[in-house]
């Protein structure tokens, strides 16, 4: 299947999830229209089909498997997939620590992946952070924030889960210059799809377990799931586009502060 196909079903899949969504969010959507407006969410309608095909989705497949992988693989080799797929997005990161003119961080990026591609072999041991260098994510959502783009209406994408048009954006853009995607179509073309599916997987198992336990959280927690989810994205993107760091260090004294320890993944155990 192609991507372009794969991308045309789950837009087929998402509009008919939106069509019969539960009762109640049905109820949710008779709200007036300046409801989702004070929410950033015009589009909460059909958000909400989106949200519920991506929980039926996740319930029955992606946290089965996030469950399986933190119970039957151990903590250290599962920081070693971390550390691994870490390394492998710091071109991006420092693409954008140096578009956001951010010269320290960008520093910080450049010097965790000469450090952990070589003396940590090729990432799969972050010797950076004990050297001084911590891990820290960027892309380029954060990069066209940091810009003044504005973050326009909330958006649940299929299976990608909570999103902005802004962020939407910024996901096709990292992705399009990816630098592995990009040296695989021009050197290896058999082996693209292989490889990228292959980081692709590894990149979602890797995050829906390292979520486990703030999405269980939310699940128990939220009367109403789905403004639960729409919350804690915003409050997680208000935080990195602060590039707020343990102990509410943002980027500038006029940003909200906003707690984002509390979305923080937990090293593997």
């Amino acid at each position: 299947m192609s991507a372009r196909t794969l991308v045309i079903a789950l837009g087929a899949i998402a509009l008919s999830a939106c069509a019969t969504a539960p009762q109640q969010d049905a109820a949710q959507d008779s709200r007036p229209a300046d409801a989702w407006e004070a929410e950033n969410d015009p589009l909460e309608p059909f958000n909400r089909g989106v949200h519920a095909f991506n929980q039926g989705v996740d319930k029955v497949v992606l946290r089965p498997l996030a469950v399986g992988y933190r119970e039957g693989v151990p903590g250290n080799i599962r920081m070693i997939v971390r550390s691994f797929l870490r390394n492998l997005k710091s071109p991006i990161i420092l693409a954008n620590d140096l578009l956001q003119g951010d010269l320290e961080r960008a520093g910080n990026t450049a010097m965790r992946m000469a450090i952990n591609t070589t003396i940590g072999m090729g990432g799969i041991a972050d010797v950076a952070q004990d050297a001084g260098f911590p891990y820290h994510d960027e892309d380029f959502g954060q990069t066209l924030a940091v810009a003044g783009v504005d973050s326009g209406p909330y958006l649940v994408l299929p299976l990608l889960g909570p999103s902005n048009l802004r962020d939407t954006l910024g996901f096709a853009v990292d992705t399009f210059f990816d630098p592995l995607r990009m040296y695989t179509a021009a050197h290896d073309p058999s082996w693209a799809d292989t490889v990228n599916y292959t980081r692709t997987g590894l990149t979602v198992v890797d995050r829906r377990e390292a979520l486990l336990d703030p999405l269980d959280e939310v699940e128990r927690s939220s009367i109403d799931v789905y403004a639960g989810y729409r919350t804690m994205y915003n409050q997680l993107r208000a935080a990195a586009i602060a590039n707020q760091e343990r102990g509410g260090v943002t980027r500038s004294a006029t940003t909200p502060m906003v707690d984002g320890e509390a979305f923080d993944f937990k090293e593997a155990e």
